[in-house]
């Protein structure tokens, strides 16, 4: 009972790190350049497969470099890429960040991340039917994901959906998803005549949303509730929100209640921000363990 299909992004992150951002028409000197593993899915499945869940990629890459580098790195890491299918004249999803002032800033090139569409989803139904959760984010084209959740449901396979980055979604197929995690901003961008209260209430232990430091939010029987987060001193916030996703689902597969889900995801979310790079500050399960012990 610890089988996730992560759909989704694969890219390679191209970081600098600088004092401050440049502004427009300005040169400035960084301190260091950083070429990392990323995307939002991949990111995703390399944080459950650190946690010890059995993992399966889907999704696409560029037939180049980069694509070669993604493959070898997922499965270093212990996960299924089987069913990540090579684009032919496309590039590799890349993400450029700027790390300053103590906090990121990105552009994303989808390059063969546009290219996951049913047929790269029917590929894979296989092991997604047979899969314990389902998870998907949005930089993937939104109607592979409406279709992801949609045949999903049919099937009665859970779906966590991460909305990131935001994007205006349809409530009548968003609503067949098991869980959705937005932040703040995502929240609002999916629900944007309601209060984040109103939206917690109507979408009782399905809607949890991340509140950065505050931990998380959900409701359940009338009541709103926060999952505190952990009190630590980031170094990198890049990867943060994946490295939660990947816990939640690992914990909620293995049999976790949701708010001890939640918790779970807090510990290891707050273990990566300590560190730098996204799939590099990812924590082990006996590292999360001996977090929780200590807190």
């Amino acid at each position: 009972m610890n089988r996730i299909v992560v759909i989704g992004s694969c890219n390679m992150d191209i970081v600098v790190l600088a004092n401050k951002r440049p502004t427009a028409g300005e040169t400035i000197m960084g301190n260091e350049l950083h070429i990392a593993h990323g995307g939002k899915g991949a990111n995703q499945a390399v944080a459950a497969a650190h946690l010890g869940a059995e993992v399966t990629m889907v999704g696409c890459i560029g037939e180049d470099a980069y694509g070669h580098m993604i493959i070898d790195n997922l499965k270093e890491n212990f996960i299924n890429t089987d069913y990540i299918v090579t684009v032919p004249n496309t590039t590799t999803g890349t993400a450029h960040i700027t790390l300053a002032e103590g906090d990121n800033s990105i552009i994303v090139i989808a390059g063969a991340n546009a290219k996951v569409d049913q047929s790269v989803v029917d590929n894979a139904w296989s092991a997604i039917e047979q899969a314990d959760l389902v998870m998907v984010q949005n930089e993937i084209p939104i109607p592979t994901i409406e279709y992801i959740v949609r045949r999903c449901h049919e099937a009665n396979v859970k779906v966590l959906l991460n909305p990131a980055p935001a994007a205006d979604l349809d409530s009548e197929w968003l609503e067949l998803a098991t869980y959705i995690t937005p932040n703040e901003h995502e929240l609002s961008a999916l629900y944007p005549n309601q209060s984040t209260e109103e939206t917690l209430l109507a979408n009782e232990n399905k809607i949890i949303v991340t509140l950065g430091s505050k931990g998380v939010g959900y409701a359940d029987n009338g009541e709103i509730h926060i999952v505190p987060g952990f009190k630590v001193e980031p170094v990198d916030t890049t990867g943060a929100g994946d490295t939660f996703n990947g816990a939640f689902a690992t914990a909620i597969v293995n049999g976790k209640s949701l708010a001890d889900a939640l918790h779970y995801g807090n510990a290891a979310a707050a273990l990566s921000i300590q560190r730098l790079g996204a799939q590099g500050g990812m924590p082990t399960k006996d590292e999360v363990a001996a977090f929780l012990a200590k807190n």
